[in-house]
């Protein structure tokens, strides 16, 4: 990422300055990873160090419906997130700024079972309006369908595996039982209604973290409420975490019998996203596993 240029890192400056109510003035800056979607830069000046992270002024609703998710769960007041502090437009570009966090604090089991324990409470948050979200986000680039639904399976089956499936036809995926998949999703999730929980929504190895003082933190966030084995099941996708935080997780909110044969329609959603978003071998792992859901 080239770093920002003048007239952008006055106008961020400014608006720090305006919601801190505190005037801010960027003295140093140096780019760090924020993704394969966005560019990323932490800045100093006045004692004071923030994330920063940017995209194409098109992409101002991403960050508006991060800073949104973000603020959800850190008042839930259960597991650390980056406290977003902003979002706009400056130039060409549009930003998002939220605390900095000093990660890297290793993978020690109390650490991980410290991010059970909390996950479980955030869990606990529960919402009035059924599964959904008030405002559509995106999981990774992909727009996510928020719409409020009383109903889980039509919420599973609609607003998620339906939206993956379309846009993946459209891409020149190939999957041959998707029609008897979907019919199948009611039997699938029979006598299954899960609490509305709050989620994180793109909960893999890569959004959890440790920082340097030992606690555990989550990150990048594809917030809504649905069932928190959704939560638990993508977890296990990329690189499953250790087993202390499972252990620790279940101490708080036990894991129901039936989560391993859910755990795979879950994460089929994220896998036709990898699809939608990355082409490859994910056709072939998402119709293996749809031949797992079905006999």
């Amino acid at each position: 990422m080239a770093t920002l240029g003048g007239s952008v890192a006055d106008r961020i400056a400014e608006h720090i300055s305006e919601v801190t109510g505190s005037p801010f003035q960027i003295a140093a800056q140096r780019s760090v990873g924020g993704g394969c979607i966005n560019q990323a830069a932490k800045v100093s000046g006045r004692n004071r160090t923030f994330f920063i992270k940017t995209n194409h002024v098109d992409q101002l609703a991403m960050f508006e419906a991060e800073r949104d998710g973000l603020q959800e769960m850190y008042d839930s007041r259960s597991i650390r997130v980056p406290q977003p502090l902003c979002c706009g437009v400056a130039g060409t570009l549009s930003y998002i700024v939220m605390e900095w966090l000093d990660l890297g604090g290793g993978r020690s089991g109390s650490a991980w079972r410290q991010m059970g324990e909390q996950l479980a409470a955030m869990h606990r948050a529960t919402s009035d309006h059924g599964y959904g979200w008030h405002r559509d986000n995106t999981i990774g680039s992909t727009p996510q369908q928020n719409q409020w639904c009383e109903d889980w399976v039509e919420f599973w089956r609609d607003r998620r595996l339906g939206p993956q499936f379309s846009l993946a036809h459209a891409k020149g995926g190939h999957f041959s039982r998707r029609d008897e998949l979907m019919n199948a999703i009611p039997k699938l999730l029979r006598g299954h209604t899960p609490t509305a929980s709050l989620l994180h929504g793109d909960l893999w190895s890569g959004n959890a973290a440790i920082t340097a003082e030992g606690e555990p933190v989550i990150l990048d966030p594809a917030t809504y409420y649905g069932d928190p084995e959704a939560d638990l099941a993508m977890t296990e996708l990329f690189g499953r975490f250790p087993n202390e935080f499972y252990q620790a997780y279940d101490s708080v909110l036990p894991i129901d019998d039936g989560y391993r044969q859910r755990q795979v329609l879950y994460n089929l959603y994220h896998i036709l996203n990898h699809f939608n978003l990355f082409g490859g071998s994910y056709e072939s792992q998402a119709n293996s596993m749809i031949n797992q859901l079905l006999p």
